[in-house]
């Protein structure tokens, strides 16, 4: 049971403007590295891509128990932006957090952890047109390409997927 736990990440997609790129990289390499990969979004179909990918998800955030999963991977994209101050998926940071679990997100996503008050004292990237979001909340923001403080991932863009794809697997083994 608890080897199960430790191999299976909870990917978040915005229903509808998510990075492809993003999501398709960070699932091929968490199932290449054994882990089980499920799906989670406010949508109960499918949810879009920002280029017309669909993808069901296996399970609505709202029926989520955090106690099933090492790790929670939110997806940038222009549609992450929309979800800053959703007050569902705040909840779900926050119970991953408290439950010491590992909490990632790309791009424009890290914006809605700061929101959910889990990167206070901590330091923190994102897209960084986004940038002023982090600082104005007064989080310790980095211009680099991804950061890890304790048992969160931040990454700016794309270009840094793959890089923290490996950082969240180095906080699941």
């Amino acid at each position: 049971m608890i080897k199960a736990i430790q191999n299976s990440c909870l990917i978040f997609l915005p229903k509808k403007d998510f990075n492809e790129e993003e999501f398709t990289i960070i699932k091929k390499r968490l199932l290449k590295a054994g882990k089980q990969v499920f799906v989670t979004s406010d949508d109960h179909f499918f949810c879009s891509g920002s280029k017309g990918m669909k993808v069901k998800s296996d399970t609505s955030f709202y029926n989520v128990n955090v106690n099933n999963f090492a790790s929670l991977i939110l997806i940038g994209g222009a549609g992450s932006r929309a979800y800053w101050k959703h007050e569902a998926i705040q909840k779900i940071i926050k119970k991953f957090f408290d439950a010491k679990k590992v909490i990632a997100a790309i791009c424009s996503s890290p914006i809605a952890l700061a929101k959910a008050g889990i990167l206070q004292n901590k330091k923190a990237t994102c897209y960084s047109e986004d940038k002023m979001e982090l600082i104005n909340a007064g989080i310790d923001y980095q211009d680099r390409n991804v950061v890890v403080d304790g048992n969160v991932v931040t990454a700016n863009d794309s270009r840094s997927t793959l890089q923290f794809t490996e950082a969240v697997l180095n906080l699941t083994k």
